[in-house]
């Protein structure tokens, strides 16, 4: 049997606070904004910065 793994790293900052929920069975679950810059120049040669967030 083959197991697959996916592996994600984003280095970026944070947009807020985490959020920490407490199911009723003692699970928690965080939840958070994350955003993450490209830079790169156009073809004017003028440096462009873009933000997403995940």
């Amino acid at each position: 049997m083959i197991t697959l793994r996916n592996s994600v790293q984003l280095i970026g900052r944070l947009g807020n606070e985490p959020e920490i929920k407490t199911f009723d069975t003692g699970t928690k679950k965080a939840s958070f904004s994350l955003a993450t810059n490209e830079n790169y120049y156009n073809n004017k040669g003028e440096k462009v910065e873009e933000t997403q967030w995940h």
